[in-house]
């Protein structure tokens, strides 16, 4: 078990809504175009990683023809937006590190919108590797418990399948990976029928910083949400370990 408390900051958060659901299939959409471009393959046999954000795609419940409409409008000539992927770093207020990884078609506007929220909440906006060497790339996958193993077992379970480290409560647990090892590794769990919630690489912070003040806690996860919310984001990470009012919906 890792020392650093890491669960209440990235425990996956369940979208219930259908706004919410199609918002993140609109994201997987387009990872699959970046995979299927950058690996130069439609096929996920042959491209590790479209196969990973296939993985993922199905965790998220995107129905099958979804995920080969995305695949077959990635791989057409010419179709769709030119997208890009880039990655912001800065501060929330209370000195709280924050990684946004957006994809977009237009990095001005982008780079533009992003500077305008973190100014508007109360943040700062900085440069390339500010908050980056708080956190370490990760596979990460979170499975559903439903078999009620206890933590050893998980633990046995995890690292015979080549994972790195566990976190888990009684209903999920989170599965760190080498990011280089995500593929294999879940794989391995899928053969001893694990039911997977999420699968994806994280940015996970090395230590948190615990913001107490509720008002303060406000006012970060205004900015976290708000990031969160902004159409070309894929994916926010923070160091945050917030109250429990402030991390639930």
């Amino acid at each position: 078990m890792s020392g650093h408390n890491k669960w209440s900051t990235i425990k996956h958060k369940k979208e219930k809504t259908d706004a919410a659901r199609g918002k993140i299939f609109t994201k997987i959409g387009r990872e699959i175009a970046i995979a299927v471009r950058e690996g130069c393959s439609a096929d996920p046999n042959t491209n590790s990683k479209l196969k990973d954000v296939v993985a993922k795609a199905k965790a998220n419940n995107m129905p099958n023809d979804n995920i080969m409409r995305s695949i077959k409008k990635a791989a057409g000539e010419g179709e769709g937006a030119n997208y890009k992927e880039v990655t912001y770093e800065g501060y929330a207020p209370g000195g709280v590190a924050i990684i946004v990884e957006v994809v977009t078609d237009n990095l001005n506007r982008t780079a533009s919108e992003i500077r305008h929220i973190f100014d508007k909440c109360g943040g700062s906006l900085g440069s390339t590797g500010c908050v980056s060497y708080k956190f370490e790339r990760k596979g990460v996958i979170e499975i559903d418990n439903e078999k009620g193993l206890d933590e050893d077992e998980l633990m046995m379970l995890a690292l015979d399948a080549g994972a790195d480290d566990v976190e888990s409560d009684e209903e999920e647990a989170i599965i760190y990976t080498d990011p280089n090892e995500l593929s294999a590794v879940r794989d391995n769990l899928e053969k001893a029928g694990c039911t997977f919630l999420n699968v994806e690489r994280r940015m996970v912070p090395t230590m948190t910083t615990q913001i107490s003040d509720p008002e303060l806690a406000a006012k970060v996860q205004k900015l976290i949400d708000w990031l969160d919310e902004y159409d070309d984001t894929q994916n926010v990470f923070h160091d945050a370990e917030l109250p429990e009012e402030e991390e639930e919906e």
